[in-house]
Formats: C-alpha cells, sequence, structure tokens
C-alpha cells in the first residue's frame, strides 16, 4: 500500500466510518459517492458506525499468508453491523469461541507492516462481546 493511500484511509480505517443514503435509509461500509439503490436522486451523508454486529460466516486459517505465520489459527469471518453491511474482518478470540451468530464488537489491532522496517498500520478487527 502507498503511503498516500494509506493516510486517505485512515478515517474509515481507524473509525468504521461509512455512508448512508438518507433518501432510501441504506448504510454502506466502505463509503461509497452516489447510492447504488437512487443513483442521482440519493442524498449520501458520512456516517460512524457503533460497530456492533454478529458473525454470519467465518473459517479458521491454519496456513497463513507470509508475515501472519505467527497468528495461526485466527478466525477470519463476515460480520454484519447492526446497520446492515457486512464486512470481511478477523474475529480476535480462541478459535472455539466463534460460532455463526456471535455478537462482536470492534478493537483497534495491528493489521501488518509494510516490510521488516516498514510502516506499522492498524485498522478494525472484532471481538466476542
Amino acid at each position: 500500500m502507498s503511503v498516500p493511500r494509506f493516510w486517505r484511509q485512515q478515517v474509515q480505517r481507524y473509525n468504521l466510518v461509512g455512508t448512508h443514503c438518507k433518501n432510501c435509509n441504506e448504510y454502506y461500509y466502505p463509503p461509497r459517492n452516489t447510492c447504488p439503490i437512487c443513483r442521482r436522486e440519493g442524498a449520501i451523508e458520512s456516517y460512524k458506525f457503533k460497530g456492533l454486529g454478529e458473525v454470519v460466516s467465518y473459517t479458521i486459517i491454519h496456513t497463513a499468508a507470509e508475515g501472519f505465520e505467527h497468528q495461526t489459527p485466527y478466525v477470519l469471518g463476515i460480520v454484519k453491523l447492526d446497520e446492515g453491511p457486512r464486512l470481511t474482518s478477523q474475529i480476535v478470540a480462541d478459535i472455539d469461541e466463534v460460532e455463526i451468530g456471535t455478537r462482536v464488537r470492534p478493537v483497534f489491532r495491528k493489521l501488518g507492516q509494510s516490510g521488516d522496517r516498514g510502516m506499522i498500520y492498524y485498522g478494525t478487527k472484532f471481538t466476542p462481546v
């Protein structure tokens, strides 16, 4: 990830900021400039999600990508926020604590690092309530 792109995404990544269409009352994450339902008639506004939601699907990662080997096994899930949007995120918990329907809340954690001496970047993961 380039440094300029990293800094542009700070608000969304750290605060779960998306958008809300006042016309059709739909919520979007990541943020959108135009409502895909209302198109030009949509009235998009910035919206900070509470972050509470539930696991709708998950998998347990035993063989991780390079740089994440020390975290295995870990849970990667699809979280449906209470407001509606779904997002993919790591679930920070023991693998036997997570099942479909588990209520989760956001937590701020290290996501990765660019190279051995590169920039460390943080973001939102989820943990059981």
